[in-house]
């Protein structure tokens, strides 16, 4: 099983100039992303340090409305041989909760690596450990986030080239 394929049409759908946020959700903190209007690049938002699912999704969904986000983009922690494991099954009960508190459309992202991908590049900067402990929650979620913004891009790209 893996992340659905990509509701290109939900997403064109959307208002024009209404950003995209990713989430990188961890046990003790949740990294956020967002899109830029024309929803081509991610960048690093912050990390909300998790307390409990209500005041955390409080804060996620004043986020949304202070940056105009029209659809969250969620990291789901796939298996290595892409099966479901107890990670991602509390990455869909929090999209299951946060659901009933929001309208807002939230779409799975295939986030395997991604944590390993943006450790890797701050280490080759030479982040000390504790910067790389800072940043590292945000540019996954930025990472998860830009592989959609990619994956979107390139549909778009072939629906120009279909006309």
């Amino acid at each position: 099983m893996s992340a659905p394929p990509l509701p290109y049409d939900e997403i064109a759908a959307l208002p024009r100039g209404a950003r995209l946020m990713g989430l990188d959700l961890g046990t003790k903190t949740i990294g956020l992303a967002l899109s830029d209007v024309e929803r081509r690049i991610a960048s690093p938002l912050e990390t909300i340090k998790r307390v409990k699912f209500t005041p955390d999704a409080q804060k996620l969904l004043a986020l949304c409305t202070k940056h105009g986000v029209a659809m969250l983009v969620l990291g789901l922690p796939l298996n290595m041989d892409g099966s479901e494991g107890p990670r991602a099954q509390a990455t869909r009960a929090f999209a299951r909760n946060l659901a009933q508190l929001t309208p807002l459309p939230i779409l799975f992202q295939d986030e395997r690596l991604s944590t390993a991908a943006v450790t890797r590049t701050l280490l080759e900067a030479d982040a000390s450990r504790a910067r790389r402990d800072e940043l590292v929650d945000k540019m996954a979620a930025a990472y998860i986030l830009q592989g959609v913004l990619d994956r979107l891009a390139a549909l778009a790209r072939r629906d120009d080239d279909m006309l």
